[in-house]
């Protein structure tokens, strides 16, 4: 999934703010024509200047911090808002998002798994894919078994992406991190592969995520494959690593408070999205078991950047817990997580000894 660029977005249609005809907003609004950022409330309540209130930003200070009642606001009270900041029209809830990732009046960027992306990729050979991912998450596992402290961050996610890939495409190790970002990638998986630093962050998350339950730990230490890939698409609904994702529209189209006029960037809000209560179940919870199972980070699978994503993320677990069968997190340690376009703890202190 490409990020939006905030300064890449340009607005389209009528002037922001202006309301060109009554939009209803909240969960039993019915999508009717209107293009506002702005909703009515009684004059004299807060925010009420004038009769109206402006909807939060998604960059709004604080929102790396906790950008999750900002979020909430947005899907309950401005399903539809434009955000001068980000440059585009915002949409919040999970129904909307999920038309926008995939209906094709609206272009502009892909997602891994999306058709335009398939035009880029190469043939990959999984069974050796598989192999390469193992014996690098092995290796970089065993460097850190013995200390007495180590950040999952800094000394296995940012290296097992990389290190997979130029592993595969014979990049020696020591030139890894120059060249794998660009020339190994593209061989290995074509455009896709290039985005390493994305699934560095979905790794730190699915991690940081399994480790903060011992329950989790206990259920996925020997677990099957197919649980070990539940737990991943759960990581992936909870806690994306592109929060903000950006379309365009090729025409006009209907949403959920509105319609988006043609031409308009749209800034879709995937994090909000993984935690809409109208789709998913106590949405803030880390469920592998959940039976509402979703996520649009990633596509159906035919990517190689998907295929490989989900096969770092099996190894990454099976390897660090075979060689850290007491691995937890340091006493006094949760992870946090950081960023507003791309998202993820920037630390994941553990004891691998216990």
């Amino acid at each position: 999934m490409n990020p939006v660029t905030p300064s890449a977005a340009t607005p389209s249609g009528p002037e922001p703010g202006r309301a060109t005809s009554p939009v209803r907003t909240g969960r039993g609004a019915a999508p009717l024509p209107g293009r506002v950022r702005t909703a009515p409330v009684p004059v004299g309540e807060p925010g009420g200047a004038g009769g109206r209130t402006v909807a939060p930003s998604p960059l709004d200070p604080g929102a790396s911090q906790d950008p999750h009642g900002i979020h909430r606001r947005l899907r309950e009270e401005f399903p539809l808002t434009y955000d001068p900041l980000l440059r585009a029209w915002v949409l919040s809830r999970y129904a909307d998002v999920a038309t926008a990732l995939t209906d094709g009046r609206f272009t502009h960027g892909h997602r891994p798994g999306d058709p335009p992306c398939a035009r880029a990729h190469v043939d990959v050979d999984t069974a050796a894919l598989r192999s390469v991912t193992e014996r690098t998450a092995y290796v970089l596992a065993r460097r850190i078994a013995e200390r007495p402290q180590a950040d999952l961050v800094a000394d296995f996610c940012h290296w097992l992406p990389a290190g997979t890939v130029a592993a595969a495409v014979g990049v020696p190790y020591r030139d890894m991190m120059r060249l794998v970002r660009g020339r190994a990638a593209g061989a290995l998986a074509g455009e896709c592969g290039t985005q390493i630093a994305v699934r560095e962050k979905a790794l730190a998350s699915f991690l940081g995520n399994v480790l903060s339950d011992p329950d989790q730990v206990a259920a996925l230490r020997d677990a099957p494959a197919a649980l070990v890939a539940r737990a991943w698409t759960e990581s992936l609904r909870r806690d994306p690593p592109v929060q903000i994702a950006v379309r365009r529209t090729a025409s006009e189209v209907p949403v959920s408070g509105g319609t988006i006029p043609a031409g308009s960037s749209v800034a879709l809000l995937v994090g909000s999205a993984g935690r809409d209560p109208e789709r998913f179940r106590d949405p803030d919870r880390f469920d592998p078991l959940r039976d509402d199972p979703g996520q649009l980070t990633y596509g159906p699978g035919f990517c190689p950047a998907v295929l490989l994503a989900g096969i770092e993320a099996e190894y990454a677990l099976r390897a660090l817990f075979a060689e850290m069968p007491r691995l937890r997190l340091a006493d006094g340690f949760r992870p946090t997580a950081a960023g507003l376009i791309t998202r993820a703890p920037r630390t994941l202190i553990v004891r691998p000894g216990g």
